[in-house]
């Protein structure tokens, strides 16, 4: 009877090794457990919707249009689901309308999941049966703590988790097995104690049918004879009743000795979890205090980063100007090129035309001045043929 509590004690033991805080420390151990804990919310109100469907008039003001529809489509879909399972030779039929079916049942489950508050009011409102999917999402669940404390345990730790247990287990099986050994003696010495017994009963019967034959002048001597028999099997079972009392109380001994054990790495697995917890809140503190650090460094960041944004801003709209007025700048100087190859191809054109009309005057001038002398000869030969 002492063996099933042996048993379970290192899963006791293991209980005691569960952390105190449980924290994702990353963004990974975040996803896994999103993921986790929607897949257990899934589960849950998939186990609900049998027991929504058969109430909907009930929870139809509370689910709203859109569920309630949906919820008569995947009530139409199971039944046709039902008639196609009746019906045999259907399977092409078949593969299709449970596809229809598992896309119906993650449409609800997507509307659902939209909705946290309704998904709660309806856990405390809808009243179901237990099954065997209760015992699946129990499993489930556990599997998902399970699946945390993995994340959340260290390989060092893992090693000297797993090294404490089978120190655990292996005093607890040798402890079993001493238990079990003298068990087994008791009852060796017990079996052998009542054959003993049964052989000796089968005696007194013997004797007590020799005796019936016996001269009735014997009867005395037959009646000494079952008196010392009887008081002969009065000693045995006083010294089989001792045998057992002494090992009753070595199991009681060895069971005391246990407890002691058990009390003692308690004790120092309580030491440890103190340790832990004060190592825990350490590093929450260093935690917190980065988290203070690095909010203000942020805040900084985002003043320094306004600022920058603003110059930024402005450069651009500066740039923007100074694009503009280099066109400006550009326009004004061809045209200032073009003004001045323009005055340059009119004063070539000017001093073309002063030396043209340069040119010009020096032509007359020249002709004049020939034809004041031709007249002035002709005058002088007029004057000398008249005196001639």
């Amino acid at each position: 009877m002492a063996t099933p509590e042996k048993a379970a004690t290192p899963l006791g033991a293991m209980r005691v090794l569960e952390p105190c805080q449980l924290k994702p420390d990353s963004t990974e151990t975040e996803r896994i457990l999103t993921v986790l804990d929607e897949t257990i919310t899934k589960l849950e109100m998939t186990r609900l919707i049998p027991r929504i469907i058969g109430s909907l008039e009930r929870f139809a003001r509370m689910l709203g249009p859109e569920i309630t529809a949906s919820l008569l489509e995947h009530q139409k879909l199971s039944n046709e689901m039902q008639q196609l399972l009746a019906s045999p030779g259907a399977e092409e039929t078949l593969r299709a309308g449970e596809q229809r079916l598992k896309r119906s049942l993650r449409h609800i489950l997507r509307l659902f999941l939209a909705n946290p508050l309704l998904c709660q009011g309806l856990k405390y409102q809808v009243q179901v049966r237990a099954s065997s999917a209760d015992v699946f999402i129990k499993a489930f669940v556990e599997f998902r703590d399970f699946m945390l404390e993995k994340l959340l345990t260290s390989p060092a730790k893992e090693r000297e988790k797993i090294q404490f247990v089978e120190e655990m287990s292996l005093k607890a099986e040798q402890n079993t097995e001493a238990i079990t050994a003298l068990q087994a003696e008791l009852a060796a010495a017990i079996q052998t104690r009542k054959e003993e017994m049964d052989r000796k009963d089968k005696v007194i019967e013997d004797l007590k049918t020799a005796m019936e034959d016996l001269a009735k002048d014997r009867k005395a001597e037959i009646q000494q004879m079952k008196k010392e028999g009887e008081k002969q099997q009065e000693e045995e079972v006083k010294a089989a009743q001792g045998r057992c009392a002494r090992l009753q109380e070595d199991v009681q001994h060895l069971q005391m000795q246990f407890s002691a054990l058990v009390q003692e790495h308690r004790a120092s697995e309580l030491l440890l979890r103190k340790r832990k917890c004060r190592a825990e809140e350490e590093i929450e503190n260093w935690i917190q205090k980065y988290d203070t650090d690095m909010a203000e460094k942020q805040a900084t960041f985002e003043k320094i980063h306004a600022v920058y944004t603003e110059e930024k801003a402005q450069l651009a709209q500066l740039m923007e100007k100074h694009t503009l007025l280099l066109q400006e700048y550009s326009q004004i100087e061809e045209e200032r090129k073009m003004l001045k190859q323009k005055e340059e191809e009119e004063l070539q054109e000017q001093a073309r035309r002063n030396r043209a009309a340069t040119c010009i005057q020096a032509t007359w001038r020249g002709y004049v001045v020939r034809a004041f002398f031709k007249a002035k000869l002709k005058k002088a030969k007029a004057k000398a043929k008249g005196k001639g």
